[in-house]
Order: C-alpha cells, then structure tokens, then sequence
C-alpha cells in the first residue's frame, strides 16, 4: 500500500514557511507594497516569491543537473542584477510620494507588475536558490516519482500561508496609519532596500 503523501507535503510546507517568513527584501517589499497599494498588491508581491520557491523546489526536486550548474555558475552575475534591482526598488520607494494614487490609476496591471518583479527578484539571489536546491536534493533521496509533485506544492502552500497571513496583519495597521506615517515608513524601507543590495554586492568578495 503507497504511505500517504501528507506528511511529505506537511514538511514541505514547514520548509517553504520557514525560507519565506524570515525578515528581507522580499518581505520589506510586500510590507511596503501592502501599505502604499493596499492588501491586492502585497499578496501579489508574496506570491510571486511563493512561485519562485516552487520552481527551486522543482530544481532541486528532480535533480536537474544542468540547471543547477547554470545557477551556481552564473552567481555573481545573478547578485549584481538583484542588486541593481534592489537600488531601483530604494530610489522608487524613497520618491515615491504618490505611489499609492499611481496604483490605484493602473487598476490591475500593477499587481502584474508586482508578481513579475519579486518573482525576478527572488530568482536573482544565488544564495536562496542554491540553499533551496541543497534541500530539496536531500529531501528528495529515496522518494518515489511522484513525491516531487506534492513536494513542490507543499513548499508553494507554505510560503504563500506566510505572504497571506502577513498581508493580512499589515492591511490591518494600513487602516490606523496617517500619510505621514506611511511616508515615514516609505523611506525607511528605501534605505533597507539599499542595504540589501550592498550586502549582496558584498557578498561576492566571499568565496
């Protein structure tokens, strides 16, 4: 009798839970997004990073070889774009005064935009794919054909329970704050993202 795929999805999601909730640039970005665009937006942004994770599960899943070195050689490559990415997103947040009247001007198209730049962005950090790939690899010894499937999807469900829930919290405290406030928080989040990137940067010199 095949044992039931529920645990394999239940640890899957633990690890998508756990890769996603820790505090950086994926998660400054929904926070901020969340308050300037509102909740439609932010989960937008998670979600992007949510699908991204799905993929380097995938990867690393089913042991495409070639991919993995792709990545691992393209590294550095990979954290200067990310990087430079990162610095845009500052100079955007720290200008942006009126972002929350631009989104709401573009109606649906910038949650669009939202998922396509995160999922970008989450794809550019070498270190959260190769990490993810070593996991899943490890993870995956042993397991049946179709364990990949619930493997992925469990990591999927996991990080986008987190991306919601946060959302959830942040649209709650959206309703308390003053323009004031959210500018305020603008700016912080504008010099965060910023020191991402040059933590990435400088990243590189370590080998």
């Amino acid at each position: 009798m095949e044992a039931s795929p529920l645990p394999l999805l239940l640890k899957s999601a633990l690890i998508g839970l756990s890769i996603a909730a820790p505090v950086g640039p994926i998660g400054l970005l929904c926070i901020q997004r969340t308050l300037d665009h509102g909740a439609r937006v932010g989960l937008a942004t998670g979600l992007g990073a949510a699908v991204a994770d799905a993929l380097y599960g995938a990867i690393g899943a089913f042991g495409v070889t070639a991919v993995i070195r792709l990545l691992t050689e393209a590294r550095a490559p990979l954290a200067v774009g990310g990087a430079l990415f990162l610095l845009w997103l500052a100079w955007t947040a720290w200008h942006g005064a009126q972002a929350g009247q631009a989104a709401a001007a573009k109606g649906g198209v910038r949650g669009w935009h939202a998922f396509g730049g995160t999922f970008l962005l989450t794809l550019s950090n070498p270190a959260t794919i190769l990490s993810f790939i070593a996991v899943f690899s490890s993870l995956a010894a042993g397991l049946t054909m179709a364990s990949p499937a619930w493997m992925i999807a469990g990591v999927f469900l996991g990080s986008a329970v987190w991306w919601l829930v946060l959302v959830g919290l942040v649209s709650r405290l959206r309703e308390r704050m003053q323009a004031v406030h959210l500018r305020w928080i603008r700016r912080g989040s504008a010099v965060l993202l910023a020191g991402f990137a040059a933590w990435q940067l400088a990243s590189l010199a370590t080998p």
